[in-house]
């Protein structure tokens, strides 16, 4: 890189501590410090990528070294410590006094960025001088204190120092720095002059109107030799940039990554600029205002405007769900005899309850039911298993019409007060009716046919159940839990009813509320909050497509009853979040996510594997990844194939090249990029709903067996060709008993 070429250059031979310069004394300056006696200042010019050149540039860098060595001990490790605030202010004010520089914010900034490499370099330069031999191997000898510099080095300062690089941390860093830095594949030839001068030297020779040059262009020049001749590797990178100018736009350029970067096929670190030198930044080059990150109450307001236009959403799908029930049923009941009158009710008028089954069963309102012979709905006949019924009562503000009334346009009970519906047989109850065993074709009593009471009395039973469970929960969990399984066909989810329960009498209820779940360091790499939203909940209830809170909710889940307390599971098994990679990241901030990755796979010391839930905008797949062996488990329960999502394999494929580089593993030429991605004959989905519960699945069934490969045919204990509704309740389950358990919701 441009920058680390100007850093190594002035790290290795600093202006003003060279050995020419050692042999006649050392630098302090004096004929600034005689000019400024005499108010004598010396102006600077500033180029438009504001960038130090002109003449006095090298007379204020220099002036600059002489300053740092004066007032920042050579013991400060970090330049960015804040006990360092002072002496970047003295320096700042002497530099003021001798050199006409704007007093901003922008130029404050730059020179002392410039006087932290001044400080980077004396340091290195003492080390080299008297902490190594000519081989640049560390001496075992205590080196003694440097008389010459003694008007910037105490000695106790000096002892200090030569305790910091002699621990073994800072050999190891060295020692990594050195050998990569030996050999650069494209080495910079320029010497001290940097990017801002050459730049400046290259418009004077060509006398060109030009104000500043592509970086592709500087990055060429500064690898010509003194004699002229162009490398062809450097060669091919300028012609491939040349080609790329051609069809990416400034925009593109500055979003995702620059033309030279592209070329190179390496990152692009934030805040800098690959070919232009120090200071120019990718605000200054592209003269874009930087956008301000929105502040965290900003980001719940829309998070929350977000949620209530995604339940307006669900309730307006759900509204003409049940509209085009209503317009079949109507077709398919015109043809018969509109005669409906039913033995199970009086004949005539009867006062009476209206229930509903969905999502829980519940009474909503009160009414007359109307059991006459050929009695019409609003001209039309009734449809099958259905009566005629007055709402006079709602008991239930938010319920829905079984059956939305086509002709008003009316889907709420509510609105439907003192005019006639349609309503359910086995949802009419007369007034001195007990609704507590309603007509089933199921032996047991499911959550649609329950009576209010009987939910009461097994949310009770629950909520005992489940404090009996949490005192003796066994650590090793080796087989899913069937959750009250009374008879097949029968199985009652006992904990989605007490959650469902619980939610119904809380805050939760409201549009809007939400909950939010501390997710730690150890998860994800990062500590992070996750949003629970009602309607996160509600499609658990109503078994709907997830979103990505449910998903991390779950591996929380994973986390705390498998892994934690638990070294082989938890050193063996990690996971990525799929709120920092996705497909929309992907597409809109690649290096991001890619740096994410990348920082994700170090933090492995042996062989592990990385569960990453990925969502392609409207399907969750699981990548599994185990980055030291290059290989990526691909589980797609729609049976597709990883060539369908060329993004989400571009990133991967990148991040582990990247994360082999840095962990500086050799691998043969030829198999430099034969990543190994395997597909997994994993259970199928059978609708389009299925692929989140499925990937939760996934991952407990991975973490259960215990393996970091798996196989392409998959687990032998679990292998199926399609989960049964039944395991996916179960996972459902799990789900809502941590909820309970966590008390998220009360």
């Amino acid at each position: 890189m441009a920058s680390d070429q100007e850093n190594s250059q002035d790290a290795n031979a600093p202006d003003d501590t060279s050995e020419k310069e050692i042999t006649r004394g050392i630098t302090i300056m004096k004929s600034i410090i005689r000019d400024r006696d005499k108010a004598v200042t010396y102006n600077v010019n500033w180029n438009a990528d504001n960038q130090l050149i002109g003449s006095n540039a090298a007379k204020l860098a220099s002036y600059i070294g002489t300053l740092v060595r004066m007032h920042i001990p050579i013991t400060a490790t970090r330049w960015s410590n804040k006990e360092l605030g002072s002496a970047k202010d003295k320096i700042w004010t002497e530099i003021l006094r001798s050199f006409n520089i704007e007093d901003t914010t922008i130029r404050k900034k730059y020179i002392l960025q410039l006087a932290g490499k001044r400080h980077r370099g004396w340091r290195t330069f003492l080390t080299n001088k008297y902490l190594k031999d000519k081989e640049k191997i560390f001496v075992e000898y205590d080196p003694e204190y440097p008389v010459k510099y003694a008007i910037f080095i105490t000695e106790e300062e000096w002892v200090a120092f030569v305790a910091q690089r002699r621990d073994e941390n800072f050999k190891k860093v060295s020692a990594t720095n050195r050998e990569r830095a030996s050999n650069p594949t494209y080495a910079y030839k320029k010497g001290r002059l940097g990017y801002a001068r050459l730049e400046e030297k290259i418009l004077d020779e060509t006398k060109s109107d030009a104000t500043s040059l592509p970086p592709h262009v500087l990055w060429k020049e500064a690898r010509v030799g003194k004699d002229g001749t162009v490398r062809d590797d450097v060669q091919h990178i300028y012609d491939e940039c040349e080609t790329l100018s051609q069809s990416i736009s400034t925009a593109e350029d500055q979003e995702n990554r620059s033309v030279l970067s592209r070329a190179l096929n390496v990152p692009e670190y934030p805040g800098r600029v690959r070919g232009k030198g120090h200071g120019c930044t990718p605000t200054s080059l592209y003269k874009n205002p930087r956008r301000r990150n929105p502040s965290n109450q900003e980001v719940m307001e829309t998070l929350q405007a977000l949620q209530a236009q995604v339940l307006q959403l669900q309730k307006d799908n759900e509204r003409y769900r049940c509209m085009e029930k209503c317009s079949s049923q109507l077709k398919e009941t015109s043809e018969k005899a509109s005669i409906n009158c039913q033995n199970k009710f009086p004949e005539g008028i009867s006062s009476c309850q209206l229930y509903l089954s969905s999502p829980t069963y519940r009474l909503v309102g009160k009414g007359k039911v109307h059991n006459t012979s050929g009695d019409l709905l609003h001209h039309r006949p009734l449809p099958d298993g259905h009566l005629k019924v007055s709402v006079d009562v709602v008991l239930d503000k938010d319920a829905l019409l079984p059956i939305p009334d086509i002709v008003s346009e009316t889907t709420f009970l509510r609105d439907a007060i003192g005019s006639f519906v349609a309503w359910p047989l086995d949802l009419i109850f007369i007034d001195d009716e007990t609704p507590t065993k309603p007509a089933s074709k199921y032996k047991g009593i499911l959550r649609h046919n329950e009576s209010v009471a009987s939910q009461k009395e097994v949310f009770a039973q629950g909520s005992q159940q489940l404090s009996q469970k949490i005192g003796s929960r066994q650590k090793n969990k080796r087989d899913l839990p069937v959750t009250s399984l009374p008879k097949k066909g029968a199985f009652v989810p006992r904990y989605q009813i007490s959650l469902e329960t619980l939610v119904d009498s809380s805050d939760m209820a409201t549009a809007g509320a939400i909950r939010l779940l501390d997710m730690e360091e150890d998860i994800f790499g990062y500590s992070c909050t996750e949003t629970i939203g009602k309607e996160d909940l509600e499609h658990i209830f109503r078994h709907q497509e997830l979103g990505v809170g449910v998903i991390h909710t779950y591996i929380r889940f994973l986390y705390d009853n498998f892994m934690r307390g638990n070294d082989q599971l938890s050193n063996r098994f990690r996971f990525v979040s799929s709120s920092l990679v996705n497909k929309a990241l992907i597409c809109r901030e690649p290096d991001s996510c890619r740096e994410y990755l990348v920082k994700r796979f170090m933090a492995s010391s042996t062989n592990n594997l990385y569960l990453w839930p990925y969502n392609s905008g409207c399907h969750w797949l699981l990548l599994a990844i185990d980055p030291l062996k290059e290989v990526v488990y691909f589980l797609n329960s729609i049976d597709g194939e990883w060539t369908n999502y060329p993004d989400m394999k571009q990133l991967v494929d990148t991040s582990i090249k990247v994360f082999r580089s840095q962990r500086q593993a050799r691998v043969p030429r030829t198999k430099s990029s034969n990543i190994t991605w395997i597909k997994v004959q994993c259970p199928l989905q059978r609708n389009g709903i299925d692929c989140g519960y499925f990937v939760m699945r996934f991952m407990r069934e991975i973490i259960n067996m215990n393996q970091i490969e798996i196989p392409i045919t998959y687990f032998d204990e679990y292998k199926c060709a399609h989960y049964t509704r039944l395991q996916l309740e179960q996972i459902k389950e799990e789900l809502c008993q941590y909820f309970i358990e966590k008390r998220l919701i009360i």
